[in-house]
């Protein structure tokens, strides 16, 4: 095939991007290339929110054919969580045929290097960019998260997090080098000399297991990882959230062939309804990594099956605020009322479990009792969905039937401090809209152990009344052993306290955060600075990202010769 795209020009139209990333990377200090802002796409070849909106609407009741080898059947039956059918149908793949067809083009794609991978998976990155619009549209319409979020965290939030998964990778091939000169003295013989060369090279073809909340965000970390390091990627989305990372793999495609390479290194294999192709594919022997988000359940069963593949998991766990003291009571609530709100609470990082002592809390508002605090807490969630627009652009729509009944039966629970209600979506009136649940209960009943130590995903929250914060340590840390926790949230203005949660996160692996009262949420991390959990407890095996996210997919081949 001919380039159309020289590594030349790819490497000076994007090598700066790579060095900032690289620096990014090193310091953790801010940094990101992907405006967050709607208005500020819509030059130099991106879409505007008009353009972006009809690639969109130009989409429903298609046909997204990649021209990939292998398709035999055309399937799709995704119905929009605000209740659009989009009808459109995608390659669903006979792996005989798709699996050999991408492992033929990986050895010139090994033999590219490190450099010139991540300069096209740059290329391929900007190119999504400049569609952040119309990927806005598809993830919402996928995952049920509002407009704004799902441009975001859909758009340039996840295009970061790929981009940093390209740093990390390309930093790691990289600190090996090329060749070495080896001389060893012999004493009054000639010293020993060889030539070394080395080589970084695949491990084989990688499958990315996409989830439903977030396509983007959890799918590119492993997919621009997987490729910068020379492996080819099939990518199986989950059912109801094809399209986003069907239009990822049709640009990465088109970038790769246009690069002079096979663009069988990225394909898609789409399912049948009930068809549960995950666990075939992930057995099979041209597999060598999977990336996969979603529920422990399918995460612990791939980590014990897919013993011939190099799996990372991202499941779930039991994320945990321990609230004992602050000196900013007002902004501690806003600040907790958000957390519990966004996205309706479907987010891996949602804190679902807030200790409090029973016995109440100091705050700079005077002391505050245990009933006080979940009122106060209720009240601040109340206040900030009261206006049913702020309410939909905040919540988003419930993702499937199975986090509408979680909430449902929640209420049964114990005793309800905030009961959830229906919102109407005037523009989507088909979204099923809900606002959250807090339910209080005794963290020495036995009864009430089995709720709040078991994950309830969705927009579910217990006030845990402990004995104190000694107790409510205590219990953190059996939590986060025992379930696994994305995050960990506390509030304290006592130092003996804040070093003992420090500690209990220290040894059990979870990433903490402390005294947020501003515009920095617990269930947010960002790119280049932020670890997305740790790998070291039960809710994750990886970090996003890390090295260690990236070095175990490729290994280094030696060659020596005779000097």
């Amino acid at each position: 095939m001919t380039a159309e795209l020289t590594v030349h020009e790819l490497i000076a139209k994007h090598r700066p991007t790579l060095d900032q990333a690289l620096e990014a990377i090193r310091t953790r200090a801010y940094w990101s290339p992907h405006p967050e802002h709607p208005k500020a796409y819509g030059e130099h070849g991106s879409l505007d929110a008009a353009a972006g909106k009809a690639a969109f609407d130009a989409l429903l009741g298609s046909r997204v054919d990649l021209g990939q080898p292998g398709t035999d059947d055309w399937v799709g039956d995704e119905v929009s969580p605000y209740g659009i059918e989009l009808g459109v149908t995608y390659p669903h793949a006979d792996a005989d045929t798709l699996l050999p067809a991408m492992r033929a083009g990986q050895r010139a794609w090994r033999d590219a290097g490190a450099e010139a991978r991540a300069m096209v998976c740059l290329e391929i990155l900007k190119r999504i960019s400049d569609r952040t619009h119309e990927f806005a549209h598809a993830v919402m319409h996928t995952s049920g998260q509002a407009f704004m979020m799902a441009f975001q965290a859909g758009g340039p939030h996840a295009q970061d997090r790929g981009l940093e998964a390209v740093a990390y990778a390309y930093a790691e091939q990289v600190r090996t080098p090329d060749t070495a000169e080896w001389s060893k003295p012999q004493g009054k013989r000639d010293p020993l000399a060889l030539t070394k060369t080395f080589k970084p090279v695949p491990r084989g073809t990688a499958l990315v297991i996409g989830c439903n909340t977030f396509p983007t965000w959890n799918g590119y970390p492993g997919l621009f990882a997987s490729l910068a390091t020379g492996n080819a990627v099939l990518v199986k989305p989950h059912p109801r959230a094809v399209l986003p990372l069907a239009l990822t793999v049709q640009v990465a495609r088109q970038v790769l062939e246009e690069a002079g390479f096979d663009p069988n290194l990225v394909a898609l294999t789409a399912e049948r309804p009930g068809e549960g192709i995950a666990k075939t594919l992930a057995t099979r022997p041209e597999i060598k990594i999977i990336d996969y988000t979603g529920s422990t359940a399918f995460g612990d069963w791939l980590e014990a099956n897919a013993r011939q593949a190099q799996v990372y998991t991202e499941k779930a766990g039991v994320n945990t605020v321990l609230v004992e003291s602050t000196d900013n009571y007002k902004g501690a609530l806003a600040n907790l009322a958000f957390s519990l709100s966004l996205y309706s609470g479907q987010m891996c990082t949602t804190p679902q479990n807030l200790l409090i002592p029973r016995d109440g809390i100091r705050t700079d508002e005077g002391p505050k009792t245990y009933d006080e605090v979940v009122a106060d807490i209720a009240r601040a969630v109340d206040g900030l969905l009261g206006d049913d627009a702020r309410a939909n652009a905040l919540l988003g729509a419930i993702v499937n039937p199975d986090v509408k009944a979680r909430l449902e039966a929640a209420a049964g629970l114990g005793e309800v401090a905030l009961a959830s209600r229906e919102i109407t979506n005037p523009e989507f009136p088909d979204a099923v809209v809900r606002t959250p649940v807090i339910v209080k209960l005794d963290g020495a009943k036995p009864d009430d152990e089995a709720a709040y130590m078991s994950e309830c995903f969705g927009p579910v929250s217990f006030a845990v009344a402990v004995d104190s914060a000694a107790d409510a340590v205590e219990l953190l840390r059996r939590t986060v052993r025992e379930k696994g926790a994305m995050t960990v949230g506390a509030y304290t203005v006592d130092a003996d306290v804040e070093r003992a949660v420090e500690e209990v996160c220290l040894e059990e692996a979870a990433q903490l955060s402390l005294n947020l009262v501003g515009g920095v949420y617990v269930n947010q991390t960002a790119a280049f600075s932020d670890f997305h959990g740790s790998g070291g407890n039960a809710a994750a095996n990886a970090a996003l990202t890390d090295g260690a996210f990236v070095a175990n997919r490729f290994r280094v081949i030696e060659v020596r010769r005779e000097a």
